[in-house]
């Protein structure tokens, strides 16, 4: 195989909960090594959030920990303990990234900001994916993805019609930071193999959410208007929405009902759809022979559609539609996407052996590189798992100062 793209690269991680991890995850499936500073004082959030197998709880079970910390190492460190912050200086000192999610100010409160970490390493690159920056007036708030979003302006457009703002049904900002991050680290690393620089990143996790729906602030700065929220269908395309099947399963003692997503975008795919459900006349329709004859004509247009998708199993109005050449996906449970055979031929999957829960099945690397195939090289890390690995292999500690530091409490 050949070298992976960020192989030889180091990262000090000192971020927690999901934004911050989730762009070390993306690193990490690169190649670099990441190595991640946590506390047993005051562990992740991730760490003590549900799944659990077996419904048994504990710091190293946690399904969600495990998927977004693969590839990565753990190192504990207790800030508060003599000797642990002159550690975290001596990992930054030999790391070209050093990586934190915490609002404005906190790594300098602790000794860690940028200006004091590039007098140990004159090259670093540093990013800080706070919630809103570094600068203006809601530097210090505390940020969670389900704040930002809404905050945003996604929530506003999201909701049936007549109803009050929704949200998205998930931390959608987090995962969204975490990849806009690790581009933004990508780049500096290119800048610094040309120029031998490094420099600091401020990302806003709030701005990266506002990228989402640039059609909704344009509404409103160009025309003046607001959005109005209309459930899952769209300002000029019909139908675009999801649909009734006749399956459905059972999960957990509750009957689950399966839906289809369709979209025909214009006049040649709603001719293929129309075929497809049998009823080619309303091709040629005058409620639905447009764009805009369809749109003005839409819960006409959605209950024919429903009527024939109704019928049949979602998989099968699937298949038909797409041999049609029609956009149309089952709107999958997890159930369906874990067991998708699709994503089982592709690889994506990752099955690997956790010390403390074994061989679970984990969501994998969703690039394939011709020139450097990469994989998911470990499971996620038990907390201070490399802690002595990390001191002796990387920092040069002996064995005697690990036990010093241990005895002082600064590896908690």
């Amino acid at each position: 195989m050949a070298k992976l793209p960020l192989e030889g690269v180091r990262i000090a991680d000192f971020t927690w909960v999901w934004a911050g991890p989730y762009c070390t995850l993306q690193l990490a499936h690169l190649g670099a090594d990441v190595i991640r500073i946590e506390t047993r004082t005051r562990p992740c959030v991730t760490r003590m959030l549900p799944p659990w197998p077996e419904g048994k709880p504990g710091l190293n079970r946690s399904g969600y920990f495990n998927q977004y910390n693969q590839g990565k190492r753990s190192l504990t460190l207790n800030y508060a303990k003599p000797g642990a912050l002159e550690v975290a200086r001596r990992l930054v000192e030999t790391s070209d990234i050093a990586t934190s999610n915490f609002a404005a100010g906190v790594m300098e409160k602790l000794g860690l900001g940028y200006e004091e970490l590039r007098k140990l390493k004159p090259d670093l690159i540093m990013i800080s994916l706070s919630g809103y920056g570094d600068t203006g007036p809601y530097r210090e708030y505390v940020a969670y993805g389900p704040a930002q979003v809404p905050l945003a302006g996604l929530s506003s457009l999201t909701g049936y019609k007549g109803w009050p703002p929704m949200h998205t049904g998930f931390s959608y900002a987090d995962p969204n930071a975490g990849v806009h991050g690790a581009f933004a680290v990508l780049a500096a690393l290119y800048h610094r193999k040309k120029t031998g620089e490094g420099q600091y990143i401020d990302m806003s996790q709030w701005e990266c959410a506002m990228g989402l729906l640039p059609e909704g602030i344009l509404e409103y700065t160009m025309n003046g208007r607001e959005p109005a929220r209309d459930g899952n269908r769209d300002p000029l395309i019909a139908p675009h929405g999801v649909f009734p099947s006749k399956d459905r399963f059972e999960n957990t003692s509750i009957m689950v009902d399966m839906w289809v997503s369709i979209v025909a975008a214009d006049d040649a795919e709603f001719e293929r759809l129309a075929g497809a459900i049998g009823h080619p006349e309303l091709a040629r329709d005058p409620r639905f022979n447009s764009a805009a004859a369809r749109k003005r004509n839409e819960d006409e247009l959605d209950a024919a559609v429903s009527a024939w998708t109704a019928q049949r199993s979602a998989a099968e109005a699937e298949r038909i539609l797409q041999a049609a050449g029609v956009a149309a996906a089952i709107c999958a449970p997890n159930k369906f996407v874990s067991e998708d055979p699709h994503l089982k031929e592709r690889g994506y999957w990752v099955y690997l052996d956790h010390p403390e829960v074994g061989v679970r099945q984990h969501c994998g690397i969703p690039w394939r590189m011709s020139r450097t195939e990469g994989e998911v090289r470990a499971p996620a890390p038990l907390i201070g798992q490399h802690t002595d690995e990390v001191l002796t292999q990387v920092l040069g500690y002996s064995a005697a100062e690990v036990a010093r530091l241990r005895a002082a409490g600064a590896l908690e």
